[in-house]
């Protein structure tokens, strides 16, 4: 530096500098370091940040009055730093020679103050609101000029004359102009020009926040003030930011599954083309059909590997690792700035020692320690940010591609994964992704903070350290054994849970029935069974979990307990005092973190490689071939066309259609009939795509319409149900109901077609379901229309009615393509063409005539069919004529709904339900319809003849409601009984207890470093490490006692008898209840809400009892040692108490929220994996994918605000 300075201006002078009550640093330093540090920054950020706002264009910001201030005073700025370089040249000229640092300083800071006016300029012309990079360079220039400033005022102070007059003025110019950029760098520019930001009606506003807006999260206090004033609604949330909603999301995960799903294929095929293209010996034939010995053969296939499967972790990382390590950056900060207090401390007890030391030492160590600790805490939260937005979006990702595999996998991937499984991975599997991104980083984080920790505790006490690595080394294994351990019992976990979601949701599906036959008991027997099974293996796991809490929490008490005791012991001039002993208490202290995060972390990584492993095997299921159906081919005149068609319901079954052969001609009518059990079903699942073709060909020329053999409803409006997503259109509406004889339905209902229908239909009789499935294919107006027995569930004047009404040759659907799955004999002869199946095959076709001159299988069809149809007419009439009276309205509906919700029904169950369905009303034959319309005119005449109004419609479905205000004690006093009332009583003493024990052993560590005061270090030894070593014995012991007691008995008893408790309230409840509570809400309490009890509160529970009694102890300690600290302590604790009650206040709101915008995505898809086959059918898929995505950004729209209220 005396190069650049001279010797007139030496870089360093202690006694200047340090050794001094007026401290000042010399000018060299000053010029050099002081000026060159946020140039320095400035440089080294600008390519980076150039790079980054090439590739994120935001839009463009015209020229506001803020940017041309920021510009000009950059100019100045710049003029002044050249003014100075100029000076220094005239100076020269004169004769007076100054030291290079007057030319390099300048310079180098007017060339810095260019490239600050071009990012300026820069981040305007791409949108940038508000600048970081800048802030921080102008908010170091002021800190570093800071120094200079006073150094400038003292020597004018002390100086009769201004030496340097230019120097100063311009310094001084320069100063007021850094601060002004400053000041209004704080300050946001407007939204660039063509934004979406403007045409959101609530946007959330960290969008537009500034820098030090969103690194504080001020921009959030709006919400927190209105969230403390009224309890909050959905209305007051925020729209979610557009980078984290599933439209940008879960496609960016899903182009990253299908790269990696690619490459394992092509790997596959390489490994199978290996093994197949071996050349031929040589003078052999290579003719067609010639084969490998079978011994080659079986070699070849004994050192064929396994294939490769795709690897959804890495579609994962690809995905969101990159703004993952943006957290990661902050993290490795904050580590790093963990260290800086140790070191403080170490100054300032030194300090305290030093009789003649300066007291601003004390004052500046003292703020040094408070600025050092208020940096750690916002680098902190900034990185907690990003892994919860990290973790939201991997949620997101996950439930979006779960949600699309679970459209279109195939039937035989449908046997092994159950609605209950796929409910699971959404919920509880998709969670575990959240709650390991929180920790991810502590897998790198906790060794290097163990490392450093380490390295400076060697400093401090030398190689006694080993005694304290070889403790924790001691460790490892006995937590690799328990991570192992507790990876099995949470994959047992997991395959119960699945058992009882998958069991709870057929009673919800079966309830009705269920109720009839009072099977309740055994029912919640068989659930509890399954939930006792679970519970042993969560008690399994909590054994194991408390012997790792013990092992770690206790690690860095063992740690210090060896160092100190093999310290004093080792050699007799080693003294444990205060600086040596506190300073490497508040190293152990950093190293408890660490220790007691691994095993958490440790657990987190192991219930989430169980949960990757099942999305996984889920995602990697085969799909249905969408190729499998040809609807280009227009060539021919049939609208449906079959060649050769053998079809599968899985690969490795046997065929369930062979040999199929099938010409439709455009416009006609096709009847499929057979005997149950035949293949009429299958081949109409073949002719959607539904089956795996195994050979031949599949074309249909247009759209499909396809009504089910059960009909599928959604919870919805009728009108809703019947327009199922096309444009209203009265006419053609009213014609639609008219002709599937729903016009007379709607009288009944109470909101005519706007009342709201239950999750599938529960509210309307089979009948009625039907014929709304009947009028959705109609409205729908499509080419070809699949009706796979529609006329089964409704009686046979009905079934007459919509066959002449719609289905027949001069029904609505005339000149469209027919295919009617029936065994209604009676419309055969009016359809152009039938197909006899027989055991898969197509046995005859030809029309009615020529099959029946063929006395073959259909004139079988017919003797059987024509008997049953007598009997079922003649008992019919009879049971109307008797109970015509009796039952004047749909009195059965309820009957006939228990009877079609059986997967399976028989002819004689049938015959049943047509009976039923005859008295229950499902279209009147015309005695009975006398007896409704009398009744009805009897009540018309009853009104009065005035206008009359529709009645408001009754909503069936209530929406689900958040509780408001604070968490009522109720609630937690229902816990503690559960828990019992003594032991949660007896387990607070034994959390006081073990606090009371650990600052026990800090007082006894005060007490044994004034031993080296008094110089009785020796006697006193063995006595020292003995109490110090029992009290933190008692910790461990308490600890053991504790986590046995809370987490692996009377917390599992509560969880036992809270999910009882709701179970019984279930199946106790009337059957209103289910009709107007929708499955996924109740699934979303047994698999969510379960989950939380079972392992989250005993969690929240643990950490909240023992920093509660970790504060009460040290406050008690200090109050003790220092009564002066009462005056401080009291108005923070009323100030702390303010702040908790303010923001608790949204968060706990924001909690509620979240919890129940998170039922509908569950209820959305148990309905949509129901209906899969319609929905595909009629090429809706892209609407449910986006209606499940609006769902999931609506509960993400609460959960978003609720982490940025933690921070």
């Amino acid at each position: 530096m005396e190069r650049l300075c001279g010797p007139k201006l030496p870089f360093w002078v202690a006694n200047q500098t340090l050794h001094t009550d007026s401290p000042d640093l010399p000018e060299c330093f000053q010029l050099s370091v002081l000026s060159w540090l946020p140039c320095v920054y400035l440089w080294l950020a600008c390519p980076p940040y150039l790079f980054y706002l090439q590739r994120n264009n935001k839009g463009y910001i015209m020229m506001s009055i803020l940017n041309r201030v920021k510009t000009v005073f950059g100019l100045v700025l710049w003029i002044v730093c050249w003014t100075d370089l100029f000076g220094t040249f005239h100076e020269l000229q004169q004769g007076d020679t100054k030291p290079p640092i007057y030319f390099v300083t300048p310079l180098v800071v007017g060339m810095t103050m260019l490239l600050a006016l071009f990012l300026i300029q820069f981040e305007r012309l791409r949108g940038v609101q508000s600048s970081g990079i800048l802030f921080i360079f102008w908010f170091l220039s002021v800190m570093c000029a800071i120094v200079p400033f006073r150094s400038k005022i003292l020597q004018a102070k002390y100086q009769s004359e201004i030496s340097d007059k230019l120097r100063f003025t311009t310094f001084y110019f320069y100063f007021s102009l850094i601060v002004a950029e400053l000041i209004l760098s704080c300050f946001n520019e407007k939204p660039p020009l063509f934004s979406n930001i403007d045409t959101d009606p609530n946007p959330c506003p960290q969008s537009t926040a500034g820098f030090l807006s969103t690194m504080t999260f001020w921009w959030f206090t709006s919400m927190a003030i209105k969230g403390y004033k009224n309890p909050l609604e959905a209305k007051d949330l925020w729209s979610l930011n557009k980078r984290d909603s599933s439209e940008v999301v879960v496609p960016k995960l899903l182009r990253e599954w299908e790269v990696e799903q690619a490459k394992a294929h092509s790997a596959e095929d390489q490994s199978t083309q290996a093994l197949y293209s071996k050349p031929p010996p040589a003078g052999e034939s290579n003719h067609v059909g010639g084969e490998s010995s079978p011994e080659e053969v079986e070699v070849l296939l004994s050192k064929q590997k396994d294939p490769k499967k795709p690897s959804f972790l890495r579609s994962l990382i690809k995905a969101f690792g990159p703004y993952f390590l943006i957290g990661s950056a902050f993290k490795l900060l904050q580590d790093l700035i963990t260290f800086v207090n140790p070191q403080l401390l170490k100054l300032l007890i030194s300090f305290t020692k030093q009789k003649g030391a300066p007291t601003w030492w004390g004052y500046a160590l003292a703020f040094l320690m408070f600025f050092a600790a208020f940096l750690q805490t916002l680098i902190l939260h900034q990185h907690f940010q990003y892994c919860f937005v990290t973790g939201m979006r991997l949620r997101t990702s996950i439930i979006g591609a779960i949600y699309r595999k679970s459209l279109i996998i195939t039937n035989a991937a449908k046997r092994t994964t159950t609605v209950g499984e796929i409910v699971n991975l959404m919920s509880v599997d998709a969670q575990r992704f959240m709650d390991l991104t929180t920790f991810l980083n502590m897998l790198w984080s906790a060794p290097l903070q163990i490392i450093l920790a380490l390295y400076f505790l060697w400093q401090n006490l030398g190689p006694s350290v080993l005694a304290g690595v070889a403790v924790m080394i001691l460790l490892i294994p006995l937590n690799a054994a328990i991570a192992v351990k507790t990876r099995a019992y949470q994959v047992e976990q997991m395959q119960y849970k699945d058992a009882r979601i998958k069991l709870m949701n057929e009673i919800l599906n079966g309830i009705k029935v269920l109720k009839l036959y009072a099977w309740e008991s055994s029912f919640k027997d068989k659930v509890l069974e399954i939930r006792q099974n679970e519970l042993n293996v969560l008690r399994k796991t909590a054994y194991l979990g408390a012997l790792s809490t013990v092992a770690w929490t206790s690690a860095p008490f063992l740690v210090a307990l060896t160092t100190f005791a093999v310290y004093v012991t080792v050699d007799k001039n080693n003294i444990l005092d205060a600086e040596k002993a506190f300073v490497s208490l508040s190293l152990f202290n950093i190293l408890r973190f660490p220790l007691n995060m691994l095993p958490q972390v440790i657990s987190c990584i192991v219930q989430a490689s169980v949960s990757l492993k099942r999305i996984q095997d889920f995602l990697s299921h085969d799909e249905l071939d969408p190729e499998s159906v040809d609807r280009t081919n227009t060539a021919t005149d049939s609208s449906v066309t079959v060649v050769n068609g053998k079809f599968t319901w899985a690969k490795q079954d046997p065929p369930a259609l062979h040999n199929i052969n099938l010409m439709v001609p455009q416009g006609s009518l096709l009847a499929v009939v057979g005997h149950v059990g035949c293949g009429k079903s299958s081949l109409v699942s073949a002719l959607l795509g539904e089956m795996e073709k195994m050979e031949g060909d599949i074309s249909i020329q247009g759209s499909v319409a396809y009504v089910p053999q059960q009909a599928w409803i959604q919870n919805a409006t009728l009108r809703d149900n019947i327009l199922f997503g096309k444009a209203y259109n009265e006419q053609k509406y009213r014609c639609c109901l008219e002709a599937c004889a729903l016009t007379q339905d709607l009288e009944v209902l109470p909101g005519g077609d706007l009342t709201e229908i239950g999750e599938k239909g529960i509210n309307l009789s089979g009948g009625q379901r039907q014929r709304v499935s009947l009028a959705r294919a109609l409205y729908n107006k499509a080419d070809v229309y699949l009706l796979d027995d529609p006329l089964s569930a409704v009686d046979a004047h009905v079934a007459k009615h919509i066959f002449d009404h719609v289905i027949g040759p001069e029904g609505a659907l005339q000149g469209k393509t027919r295919i009617l799955v029936t065994h209604g004999i009676s419309f055969l002869p009016q359809v152009d063409n039938i197909v006899v199946m027989v055991e898969g095959r197509v046995s005859e076709m030809g029309s009615y005539q020529e099959l029946l001159k063929q006395n073959g299988a259909f004139a079988e069809f017919l003797r059987n069919y024509s008997l049953e149809d007598i009997i079922e007419e003649d008992e019919a009439t009879e049971a109307l004529t008797d109970e015509e009276e009796d039952f004047p309205d749909d009195a059965l509906s309820n009957h006939t709904d228990m009877v079609d919700n059986e997967p399976v029904v028989n002819e004689a169950k049938r015959q049943f339900i047509r009976q039923i369905s005859i008295i229950s009303g499902d279209l009147e034959n015309p005695k009975s319809r006398s007896v409704r319309k009398r009744l009805c005119s009897e009540r018309k005449h009853a009104e009065s003849d005035s206008e009359k109004k529709l009645p408001k419609v009754a909503k069936l479905i209530h929406a689900e409601t958040a509780e408001t205000g604070r968490v009522k004690s109720k609630v937690f006093w229902e816990y503690a009984k559960a828990v019992g009332p003594l032991l949660s009583l007896f387990i607070c003493f034994l959390y006081g207890c073990q606090s009371a024990a650990a600052i026990g052993a800090n007082v006894w560590l005060s007490q044994w470093t004034n031993d080296a005061a008094q110089n009785v270090t020796q006697e006193n030894v063995s006595m020292r490490v003995g109490v110090y070593a029992a009290l933190g014995m008692a910790q461990g012991v308490l600890l053991l006692a504790n986590c046995l007691l809370s987490k692996a008995y009377s917390m599992l008893r509560a969880a036992k008898l809270m999910h009882l408790y709701m179970l019984q309230g279930v199946l106790r409840a009337p059957q209103g209840f289910f009709e107007s509570t929708p499955t996924g809400r109740v699934l979303n309490r047994f698999s969510k809400d379960v989950d939380i009890i079972d392992s989250h509160i005993p969690d929240n529970i643990d950490i909240w009892m023992r920093t509660f009694w970790y504060t009460v102890n040290v406050l008690i300690v200090c109050s003790a040692l220092t009564p002066l600290f009462l005056l401080v302590v009291v108005p923070l604790m009323v100030f702390y108490w303010w702040v908790q009650r303010f923001y608790v206040a949204t968060s706990r709101q924001l909690k509620r929220l979240e919890s129940v915008s998170r039922s509908p995505i569950y209820s959305h898809f148990s309905e949509t994996v129901t209906g899969s086959s319609v929905i595909r059918a009629y090429g809706r898929h892209d609407a449910f994918v986006l209606m499940s995505d609006m769902k999931v950004d609506e509960n993400q729209k609460s959960y978003y605000p609720g982490i940025v209220s933690n921070r």
